[in-house]
């Protein structure tokens, strides 16, 4: 068996509702992007994964620190050449935050576009979200400041 078969098979054996986002940040920070592609490209791990990562973000969402933002933020994994895209959209106001998957007809405040690798090290708190945008490893579209500042209104963990 390869190694990257045996990463792959550690981590679908997870049961990823009883990892904390701290020993989540942890698995991600010991993943190289190579790596992290190798697991996205099986479809079902990747949709668990994802399916995950969205539900915290309602749970980690900290509505003190939005106050009155009222905004829509999509997110789009871009997969591989051979993965549909995966899109989320976030939801935030009256002090809730309210995750979809799907693309909904509403226009986004922003649109955060970016690869499996990039996506799981911004939300595990493993890559600076400025320092990601200035390498072109997510592209924005919309309310830049906005997208700069996202971080502040969840409860990411420090790997």
């Amino acid at each position: 068996m390869s190694e990257g078969a045996g990463t792959r098979d550690r981590i679908a054996g997870l049961d990823f509702s009883a990892v904390t986002p701290e020993q989540f940040a942890k698995i991600v920070k010991g993943l190289s992007a190579k790596e992290i592609d190798r697991i996205a490209r099986d479809g079902e791990l990747r949709a668990r994964i994802l399916g995950e990562v969205f539900a915290r973000m309602e749970r980690q969402f900290k509505p003190d620190a939005a106050g009155s933002l009222q905004a829509l933020i999509r997110w789009k994994v871009t997969g591989t050449s051979d993965q549909a895209e995966a899109v989320y959209e976030t939801a935030i106001a009256d002090g809730t935050c309210t995750v979809t998957e799907g693309r909904s007809d509403a226009t986004p405040r922003v649109t955060l576009a970016m690869g499996d690798a990039d996506f799981l090290k911004l939300v595990s708190g493993n890559q600076s979200p400025v320092m990601m945008f200035m390498m072109r490893k997510v592209r924005i579209t919309g309310d830049v400041a906005l997208a700069a500042g996202l971080n502040r209104y969840f409860d990411i963990p420090k790997p």
